[in-house]
């Protein structure tokens, strides 16, 4: 692979780092309000499998066909100026649905044109996003770094849906209308979004040039990054193995909230914005503990495992959601989904960094945008209307099954151990560590009992701050 000298990170890359990930964190605060609000909004006003197939839709689609044209732009144009383009057009839109929103009841296709605008943005910024970090990242740190990103971002799911809950309950309690409980959480989300683009002005990174610098144009560039992807073994086996996640795993994991109101509502709104606030807790508690657990003592996992691994535990745990008898088994399975989450989506983001030229990272990760952005809405075209005419528990059941099924399929099969095979190859053996050392090397040349529940929680916090601290010491020193 030729990586081209602009494209390697700065000396003192680590601040860059810190200001980067910090502006990121602020900005996705105010979005993941906004998501939380407007999902849960709609769960309880409408309680209706095609309404949230529609918002699935409108969240998810226009990322999927603005990612066709996203990684072009990561690749040719600065990817921080394309990050805060996108930052500032989300967060316009949401101030113009809240104006409207405190002028009188918005209806429901604004809500939607406000999901399809801020999708929109996400196909710019998502690819742009994953193609930075390795841009400003020696590749030696990548895959502690995409760790303690996820552990980050994990932090902030855990603390948001906390946040979101009691905004959504205490602003719809004052206004007497959930709608009008809306309307301070956009607000929030657009004061994030300006601190985060503030934050990520101030990190330096230029444009990536190309190897030989040969000027070519938008289309030349699109049809290279469709070929380079349909002759690269493991990134087609990689997205096919994110669409059977997405479809069999994710799809339906969008409607454990349903599943939740509807098999163990309560019959009264505050307590069941509760209950949706503690099933995403669950899970942001898992992710954030996987992220950690990726980003030390599993640092040097074997990454094809990891995903291979974490696939079939993906079908296991939508079996068990669907099997749940009670809330409280309900919420832990939620939480061991948030754990597996980062084995996957870590370990697959590394793969892709260390074994792409950075001049395609931004066309690849379009690519892997796209999949994931079509996917989910298309399992969701499927499961949704069928969730308000068959039980969701048995949906879930289905689906885990199926994913045994398919997933197995996916590995077993010439191609898939052809692509494991070449996964190996291209990252000195698949493990973390190896691949990282390999290409640090060759750049010079070139996630009562309630006391014992509450003390054992604090005391792997502590562990998890510990270990944490330790890895951004370490990555301090050998800067």
């Amino acid at each position: 692979m030729d990586a081209t000298p602009t494209a390697q990170p700065p000396s003192r890359w680590l601040g860059s780092v810190v200001t980067f990930m910090s502006g990121q964190t602020v900005s996705l605060f105010g979005s993941m309000l906004v998501q939380y609000a407007v999902f849960w909004y709609l769960t309880l006003e409408f309680k209706s499998g095609w309404i949230m197939t529609l918002a699935a839709v409108f969240g998810f689609l226009p990322q999927a066909i603005v990612s066709v044209f996203g990684g072009v732009w990561a690749d040719r144009h600065n990817r921080k100026y394309l990050i805060i383009m996108a930052d500032a057009s989300i967060a316009i839109t949401t101030l113009a649905l809240a104006i409207q929103l405190m002028t009188g009841e918005a209806p429901l296709w604004a809500i939607f044109l406000t999901l399809a605008i801020r999708s929109a943005g996400a196909g710019v910024q998502t690819p742009a996003v994953s193609a930075m970090i390795p841009q400003i990242t020696p590749p030696a740190h990548l895959i502690r770094v995409n760790g303690i990103l996820q552990s980050i971002n994990s932090a902030m799911a855990l603390l948001v849906p906390a946040a979101a809950g009691a905004l959504f309950a205490v602003a719809a309690q004052a206004a007497g209308s959930s709608t009008a409980a809306l309307v301070p959480i956009f607000f929030i989300d657009v004061v994030t979004a300006a601190i985060g683009i503030g934050l990520i002005a101030f990190v330096k990174v230029g444009k990536v040039e190309r190897t030989g610098d040969v000027e070519t144009g938008y289309f030349t560039d699109l049809v290279d990054g469709v070929k380079y992807v349909a002759t690269h073994s493991f990134l087609r086996w990689l997205l096919v193995l994110f669409a059977i996640v997405f479809i069999l795993t994710v799809a339906p994991s969008n409607l454990t909230p349903l599943m939740l109101v509807r098999t163990f509502g309560t019959g009264n709104e505050s307590l069941d914005i509760a209950n949706l606030t503690i099933l995403e807790i669950a899970f942001s508690v898992g992710m954030m503990l996987g992220g950690v657990l990726i980003a030390t003592v599993f640092a040097k996992v074997n990454r094809i495992a990891a995903i291979v691994v974490s696939s079939f535990v993906f079908g296991a745990l939508s079996i068990g959601l669907g099997l749940s008898p009670n809330t409280i088994v309900f919420f832990a399975f939620m939480f061991l989904v948030g754990l597996a989450v980062p084995f996957f989506s870590t370990a697959s983001m590394t793969l892709i960094q260390e074994t792409v030229e950075p001049e395609r990272q931004g066309r690849v990760f379009g690519f892997v945008s796209i999949v994931m952005a079509v996917a989910m809405p298309f399992g969701m075209v499927i499961l949704g209307p069928l969730a308000d005419v068959i039980p969701i528990e048995t949906l879930l059941i289905a689906a885990g099954v199926l994913t045994f099924v398919v997933v197995g399929i996916a590995i077993l099969s010439p191609a898939g151990r052809r692509a494991t095979a070449a996964a190996k190859a291209m990252t000195g053996g698949g493990t973390m560590g190896t691949a990282a050392s390999a290409q640090e090397d060759t750049s010079t040349g070139l996630f009562d009992a309630s006391s014992i529940q509450n003390a054992t929680a604090s005391g792997s916090s502590g562990a998890a701050a510990a270990t944490l601290a330790d890895s951004v010491a370490e990555m301090r020193e050998e800067q």
